[in-house]
């Protein structure tokens, strides 16, 4: 790994677990044992390095979410790899990030909601259109506005307002709870079983 990609990946880490306020270019250059001339020399500042880190972030995540995709056996368990998946990655992220990006880096948070508002709304309806055809979800919703409905309601564990960062609500369950209820409302009786079984699976591990 050369420097540059060293330097991505190591402040995303740190800007997921401190959020961007509290990690500077010389916090950044500590932890990663260089000078802040080399950290200088790829990044002249700190809104160039944050808008890589995410870059790379987002990659990482549209290679996940795509692999989920191609590899889960039906739509709902799709949506439950994809959950999996995105909370292992989110793990340890301070729930302020988001809202210091969209105060303190507006130019990276119009970045996050492009990738928001196009990537992971296309993955959202084109699991349905999945889950229809599989006979897994009712063909009678309405998949423009469930899709939009999924992409917003996903967003809500984000938000410190609603559900303050406490060992009172981790993130997995947040994700899960959500997550089920929503493919709970769109199924079929097909899908309802299968959506049981995945849960009486869950609580024997």
């Amino acid at each position: 790994m050369d420097a540059k990609d060293r330097i991505v990946q190591g402040s995303l880490k740190q800007f997921m677990q401190y959020g961007f306020r509290n990690v500077s270019m010389d916090d950044i250059a500590s932890n990663l044992g260089m000078s802040k001339k080399t950290l200088y020399q790829h990044f002249t500042e700190k809104e160039e390095l944050v808008a890589a880190a995410l870059e790379f972030d987002i990659e990482n995540n549209q290679k996940d979410c795509v692999r989920c995709t191609n590899t889960s056996n039906n739509a709902i368990a799709e949506v439950y790899d994809i959950i999996r998946v995105v909370a292992e990655q989110l793990r340890d992220m301070n729930p302020m990030v988001l809202f210091e990006m969209q105060k303190f880096h507006p130019k990276a948070f119009k970045r996050f909601q492009q990738h928001k508002d196009e990537f992971i709304l296309k993955m959202i309806h084109q699991n349905l259109l999945r889950g229809i055809a599989e006979g897994l979800y009712r063909e009678d919703i309405n998949i423009e506005v469930l899709a939009k409905f999924r992409l917003e309601s996903m967003m809500l564990i984000f938000n410190p307002e609603i559900f303050p960062f406490s060992k009172s609500y981790p993130l997995m369950d947040l994700m899960m709870i959500i997550g089920e209820h929503f493919l709970f409302g769109i199924s079929s009786n097909k899908g309802y079983k299968l959506i049981q079984k995945h849960q009486l699976d869950r609580s024997k591990k």
